[in-house]
């Protein structure tokens, strides 16, 4: 019932909500729930591959042994079952790193958390329970305070687009170039600056965009989905930016821009992605209702004791596009029809709802 970012029917506790300001799975749920074949790359922080929400939904590489510290497959990589560890350089997906969020665990179950299965959370595109979902790949290039060099994003990237994944779900991103520099050290402001000071990474990116995917398969080439930026600056940040990626942008549950949100150029799409801010004045001295405002997903066990937790942020408007993305490429692939990525690109911008229209009263 908490999760207004997947079906909001209003009033919930009577405080800021306006029915449909969700992520308007509800109708499209009844065509598919979700399709195996449609593999998400989550590219982030490990996701919990042992999360009973979560297990069911994982990628796995059937040329590779659970555990194993040997390359089965020949792939160059070692033991990648549920995906691999770059940050690390082993097989090893984790979550328990010191500063570790549970933010890669978090979008995953946004995206496919296991639906119908009587415990925790539901997702966009997880199956429901007899019918499998999509599925997710790990690509872990944060572990807490640990990132991953710039050329073993690059080497993520493209594993995710040759082993089988479509979409590259990326929670992350540089400052925005338009964002106060009193708070924040603004960074790229065209393409030009971030191609040229970025070209591994743009080689990497252009790479999935184009050879992810299969002309046999449900979508030829790959679709790279960004979170817009935190800066609550009037531009989004790279690599979103880049006209030839989506950069999400966060809104609330009554159809109101996040505080924190960017938004203006570069910006492409919006989706939920809470606002604890925004719903502050609910709260008591016992209660902090605030965070019903924010999404509520799937935590690692030791970061949550539930495995379950409220995050907010353009990171969590991010998966509900990936989820989205998923499950249209999901119902494709149910009637055997085929896109390019541009095609299916422009179908997700066409079929959204019109926010100002909402903005306005209309």
């Amino acid at each position: 019932a908490e999760q207004w970012h997947l079906v909001n029917d209003g009033p919930l506790r009577d405080t800021k909500f306006l029915p449909d300001a969700d992520g308007q799975v509800k109708d499209a749920r009844k065509l598919t729930v979700g399709h195996p074949s449609v593999i998400v790359a989550v590219l982030d922080e490990g996701v919990d591959v042992t999360h009973p929400d979560l297990k069911a939904s994982m990628w796995v590489n059937e040329g590779e042994i659970w555990g194993s510290h040997e390359d089965n497959d020949g792939n160059g990589y070692a033991g990648d079952y549920h995906g691999y560890n770059f940050a690390a350089g082993n097989g090893v997906i984790s979550t328990g790193g010191r500063y570790d969020t549970g933010h890669g665990t978090h979008v995953a179950g946004v995206i496919a958390a296991t639906n119908n299965n009587n415990i925790g959370i539901s997702s966009i595109a997880g199956g429901n329970g007899t019918e499998p979902g999509v599925k997710i790949m790990s690509c872990q290039i944060f572990s807490g305070s640990i990132a991953a060099t710039v050329l073993d994003e690059v080497r993520a990237i493209k594993y995710a687009a040759d082993n089988g994944a479509v979409i590259l779900q990326c929670s992350w991103g540089y400052i925005s170039a338009a964002a106060n520099p009193y708070d924040w050290q603004p960074q790229f402001a065209t393409d030009e600056q971030w191609k040229g000071s970025n070209v591994l990474e743009f080689n990497a990116l252009s790479y999935f965009v184009h050879n992810a995917g299969s002309p046999d398969g449900v979508i030829n080439g790959g679709l790279a989905i960004f979170a817009g930026g935190n800066e609550s600056a009037p531009a989004a940040s790279y690599p979103g930016a880049y006209p030839d990626f989506i950069a999400v942008a966060a809104t609330a549950g009554d159809f109101t821009p996040a505080v924190y949100s960017n938004y203006g150029p570069g910006t492409t799409i919006s989706a939920p992605g809470g606002d604890q801010d925004y719903y502050w004045d609910y709260v008591d001295e016992t209660h902090h209702y605030s965070e019903i405002g924010c999404v509520l997903s799937t935590l690692p066990m030791h970061i949550s004791e539930s495995g379950y937790g409220y995050m907010e942020g353009t990171s969590m408007a991010c998966p509900h596009v990936s989820g989205v993305a998923a499950l249209g490429l999901s119902y494709a692939a149910k009637l055997r029809k085929h896109f390019t990525a541009e095609e299916f690109k422009a179908l997700l911008y066409e079929t959204v709802v019109p926010i100002d229209s909402y903005m306005s009263g209309s």
